[in-house]
């Protein structure tokens, strides 16, 4: 049930000209305030990368990219302890949305994130009594009764019908 990342390139190598590999260190070192990405691909794409972001005027502090660069240099041995536990959590969190009434969440295959769908719910009444008309209307219950944080799914362009 585990899934092992592939690029296109490694699976189409006539496209390795034409493929660029972005990640960043977000997630995997725990470095989400950072801002540091990185990209792979066909040196010409690199260079003209390069070219353009020489002339940014934002860029990432040098103490961020040193950091960077000691994450992705350093031990990696932690990195499958730790999709380990996200995995766990991943399953727990749509677990016990499943066992709410009037969601339903697919369990996603390669993110922590989960899309929960709760269209059922439209049309229902809060405990407090306001009415849930629409996505924005629920994520604002969450909030606001349950202190709980969501993003609604207009915000993804999937608002419920």
């Amino acid at each position: 049930d585990c899934f092992e990342f592939t690029t296109i390139a490694q699976v189409c190598p006539s496209l390795y000209e034409r493929t660029l590999t972005v990640n960043g260190c977000s997630k995997a070192y725990a470095m989400t305030g950072w801002r540091i990405g990185y990209a792979g691909g066909a040196s010409w794409l690199i260079k003209a990368m390069s070219k353009l972001q020489s002339q940014s005027t934002s860029n990432p502090c040098s103490i961020a990219q040193a950091a960077a660069v000691a994450a992705l240099n350093g031990d990696q041995s932690f990195l499958k302890e730790r999709a380990a536990v996200f995995q766990g959590r991943r399953d727990l969190v749509v677990s016990m949305l499943n066992q709410a009434n009037g969601i339903t969440c697919p369990r996603p295959e390669g993110a922590f994130y989960v899309y929960p769908e709760f269209s059922a719910l439209i049309g229902k009444s809060t405990p407090s009594g306001k009415l849930i008309d629409s996505d924005e209307a629920f994520v604002a219950y969450l909030l606001d009764d349950a202190k709980v944080a969501a993003v609604q799914g207009a915000a993804f362009g999937l608002s419920p019908a």
